[in-house]
């Protein structure tokens, strides 16, 4: 069936009101320590702020109503914004973490008052865990029974994958950065400082591939779910006059935007008038099974034998 319920812009606004507080925090812990492991992730939580903003602004944009340029809307502007967003985390995020680590661990600095900046990395998991705890909850209606990894696969929202990666990346970030923080304190070597913020910028750039991956994906075009591939084939088939779905594609322009072209096999004996009954009949069988269904078309034909049965598409 379609993805019902979890608003990503609840997500989205936690992350940026916690990401925010986190970021000044960060660079006031950075200047009084001197520790290469707090600015990296005071870099990331800049990248991180700005990160939610963008997809802020794609959300809004992505309401404006349709019109002769884009007859379709802008749903796909979500799709866009989210993909910049996982460039910047790739970019300013992880690259700038890795360049730093080199550097600390060629020239190790001491670090001084240790105490601020574990304390400020231990307010800034409290925090990142609870907008955690946010994105978590409004993905699960849309995850449902399945693995965490296959909601990030599969789903066709953009923003709520990438703020649950964000925030679970800030987690095991600030983690990297307090056990670098805690080990150069208690050996007196720097070094690991800067090898505490190399795992923060190869766990950014992990991320950030990932992200890049699926965005790129939903941004050149998915299909329908193999779950609401069989409920739009069900609902067509429902009806006895139509006795075949000879193709059909399907592609999301959005999150809740579900394009649909079927070519349908009507009984030969049908005049004008039952086509036509059929064919609403059809249209408001399958609003009611995927209401992401947007526009719908339909295509009668009377089938013939060297016509090729149209195959549910099978799903990466």
């Amino acid at each position: 069936m379609a993805e019902q319920g979890g608003d990503s812009k609840i997500a989205i606004l936690a992350a940026l009101g916690a990401n925010a507080g986190i970021m000044i925090a960060k660079f006031i812990g950075a200047f009084i320590t001197g520790s290469s492991s707090m600015l990296a992730e005071a870099v990331h939580s800049v990248a991180d702020t700005g990160n939610e903003a963008l997809l802020l602004v794609g959300h809004n944009r992505a309401d404006q109503p349709p019109d002769t340029l884009h007859p379709f809307g802008y749903s796909r502007n979500r799709y866009f914004y989210s993909f910049v967003v996982a460039l910047v985390l790739f970019t300013v995020g992880s690259l700038f973490a890795i360049n730093e680590a080199i550097h600390k661990i060629r020239f190790p600095e001491e670090i001084v008052s240790p105490w601020v900046a574990i304390g400020i990395l231990g307010v800034s998991m409290v925090l990142e865990g609870a907008s955690f705890r946010t994105a978590r909850k409004q993905s699960e209606p849309l995850k449902g029974k399945n693995s965490w990894w296959h909601f990030i696969r599969n789903t066709r929202n953009p923003e709520l994958p990438v703020v649950l990666l964000e925030d679970a990346g800030a987690i095991i970030g600030l983690m990297f950065a307090l056990l670098g923080v805690s080990l150069s304190v208690l050996t007196g070597n720097a070094v690991w400082d800067g090898i505490g913020t190399l795992l923060i910028g190869t766990l950014l750039g992990v991320n950030a591939i990932i992200l890049i991956v699926e965005t790129k994906s939903l941004l050149i075009g998915e299909g329908a779910t193999t779950k609401d591939d069989t409920a739009i084939r069900s609902a067509l088939l429902a009806d006895p006059r139509i006795e075949r779905v000879i193709r059909m594609q399907t592609q999301y322009l959005g999150p809740q935007d579900l394009l649909i072209n079927a070519k349908i096999a009507l009984h030969a004996g049908l005049d004008i008038t039952q086509v036509s009954e059929a064919i609403d009949a059809a249209d408001d069988r399958i609003h009611a099974a995927v209401p992401n269904a947007c526009t719908i078309y339909l295509e009668p034909d009377v089938f013939k034998p060297d016509m090729v049965h149209d195959a549910p598409m099978k799903q990466p």
